[in-house]
C-alpha cells in the first residue's frame, strides 16, 4: 500500500513540476517577445492544468501583443468571467476592443441598472456567496443581541444592524446566483470571422441584415442546426453560422 501511495505521490509531484515548467517556458517566450510561442504554451497549460483567470489573462496578453485581437478579447472575457474584479483584464479588454472594426453602441439603460451590474461585477460568484454567508451569520448575532440582552443600546444596534445584514445577505446571494449563471449558461460569444453577413433566418437564403467583423461580442439567443441566433448590444439581432463564433 505504501508503494502505491509513493507512486501516486510521484506522479502528482511530476505533474505539478511539469505544469510549472510549462508556465515558465510560456513566460520566458513572452519576455523574449515571441508572442506566438507564448500563446501556444499558455493554450497548452490551459489544456493540461485546467482553466484559471490568470492563465486566460496571460493568454489574452500574448494574443494582444501578436495583434490577434479577437482571440485577445475572447480570453480577456473568459478571465473576467472567472474573476470579474480583475481590473487589469478589464482595462486590456477595452484596449483590445479599440482595435476592432465594429463599434456597437449599447441601447440606453437606466443608470441604476448600469450601476447594479457594475457592482455585481466587482466580485466573483464565490466571493458574493461567502459575503452572503458571513452577513447571515452576523445577522443571527444581531438577532441574538436584540432578543437576549437587556442593554437598550445593544438591542438597538442588534435590531438595525441585523436588518441591514439581512439585506446584504439577500442581495449577496442574489448576485452570487447571477454570476454563477453567467458561467453555467455561457450565452455570450465573440465573432471570429474576418467579415460575416448576418441573416434574417438560419439559412444562406435568408435576407442579408448587416455585416459584422471579428472581435465583436454577441449574445446567443437560440440555435437551429448549424446556425445561432445572436443579439447585439444595440438591439439588432440575426442569424450567424455557429462555426464563425467562439463561446466565451
Amino acid at each position: 500500500m505504501k508503494k502505491i501511495y509513493s507512486i501516486l505521490f510521484f506522479f502528482c509531484l511530476t505533474a505539478v513540476v511539469w505544469g510549472q515548467e510549462l508556465l515558465n517556458q510560456a513566460n520566458q517566450s513572452y519576455s523574449r517577445e515571441d508572442y506566438k510561442k507564448a500563446a501556444e504554451l499558455y493554450e497548452k497549460a490551459l489544456q493540461d492544468e485546467g482553466i484559471s483567470s490568470d492563465l486566460y489573462y496571460n493568454l489574452g496578453n500574448a494574443y494582444y501583443k501578436d495583434k490577434q485581437y479577437a482571440k485577445a478579447i475572447l480570453n480577456y472575457e473568459r478571465a473576467l468571467l472567472l474573476s470579474p474584479g480583475n481590473e487589469d483584464a478589464r482595462f486590456n479588454l477595452n484596449m483590445a476592443n479599440s482595435h476592432i472594426t465594429d463599434k456597437i453602441e449599447p441601447v440606453g439603460s437606466f443608470f441604476l441598472t448600469v450601476w447594479i451590474h457594475s457592482l455585481i461585477n466587482t466580485l466573483s460568484s464565490n466571493s458574493w456567496a461567502i459575503l452572503g454567508i458571513i452577513s447571515f451569520l452576523l445577522f443571527i448575532v444581531g438577532i441574538y443581541l436584540y432578543f437576549f440582552t437587556r442593554n437598550v443600546l445593544l438591542r438597538k444596534i442588534g435590531f438595525f444592524a441585523g436588518l441591514l445584514l439581512l439585506l446584504v445577505s439577500i442581495f449577496s446571494n442574489s448576485f452570487a446566483s447571477e454570476q454563477k449563471d453567467k458561467i453555467t449558461e455561457r450565452n455570450e460569444a465573440i465573432v471570429f470571422a474576418p467579415t460575416i453577413t448576418i441573416k434574417s433566418s438560419p439559412a444562406e437564403s435568408g435576407t442579408d441584415l448587416f455585416v459584422l467583423h471579428e472581435g465583436t461580442k454577441v449574445k446567443l439567443l437560440d440555435k437551429v442546426g448549424d446556425w445561432s441566433e445572436i443579439l447585439l448590444a444595440d438591439g439588432n439581432r440575426g442569424w450567424i453560422p455557429t462555426n464563425q463564433i467562439e463561446i466565451i
